[in-house]
């Protein structure tokens, strides 16, 4: 497993990266939420290990931009910080498990394995529509065995357009999707997406898979 550790003290960063790796894992460790952010986005580990007190920006926060760019690496969180509200907090922002300082290295290993065995439950499984196919485990779209690169918003626009195949769904609709549950502004930023997102999806192939249904939104759907 990669696991990336964001923890700014130094002396328990560098602990949990060499358990970590004894423990035969692959193990990134970064001292900031900009950098954690920046490999997290990148979708270059398969687990996270994330500090909330962080001395550019806090662990919430990270936490929520990952969040909000529909990456789902399993996330824990470690903090001195141990109330219920604290903990609900993290849990509402999206965290799979919570440890709390100090904690034993066996039982971090073992919640460990067990996001990761959720989240292999959850997202080991196949979105197809027509030639066009989405592997929720390994993130991989192929159209036609030829695979196709997405960013983490085209892919999570790409996977709800498949999860709702043959169904009309509004600029409004996607937005709130990909950004917030009570979107109010602006949906022309979403034309933007489908333009890109169909130049990778559509472009070269001979049938075309989304469409713009005048006045409505947009159809992903295999004649």
């Amino acid at each position: 497993m990669d696991v990336l550790v964001v923890e700014d003290d130094d002396i328990l960063g560098k602990a949990l990266r060499r358990g970590l790796e004894d423990a035969g894992h692959r193990c990134t460790l970064v001292a900031n939420g900009a950098k954690g952010l920046e490999i997290a986005v990148a979708q270059k580990c398969d687990a996270v290990v994330l500090d909330l007190m962080l001395p550019d920006r806090s662990g919430l926060d990270v936490l929520r931009a990952i969040r909000s760019e529909g990456i789902r690496t399993p996330v824990i969180i470690l903090t001195a910080l141990g109330s219920v509200e604290e903990r609900v907090d993290g849990l509402n922002a999206g965290a799979d498990d919570y440890l709390i300082k100090p904690f034993s290295f066996p039982e971090l290993l073992a919640r460990l394995s067990a996001i990761a065995r959720r989240s292999h439950n959850l997202t080991a499984q196949d979105l197809c529509v027509g030639p066009l196919s989405l592997d929720l485990a390994t993130r991989r779209v192929t159209r036609d065995a030829r695979e196709i690169d997405l960013t983490p918003t085209e892919f999570s626009l790409l996977e709800f357009l498949m999860r709702n195949a043959g169904q009309v769904l509004t600029r409004k609709m996607l937005s709130e999707h990909l950004w917030d549950s009570n979107w109010e502004g602006v949906t022309n930023v979403i034309e933007v997406h489908i333009t890109r997102l169909r130049g990778k999806i559509d472009r070269d192939f001979d049938q075309p898979l989304l469409q713009t249904v005048r006045g409505r939104g947009y159809v992903l759907r295999a004649s």
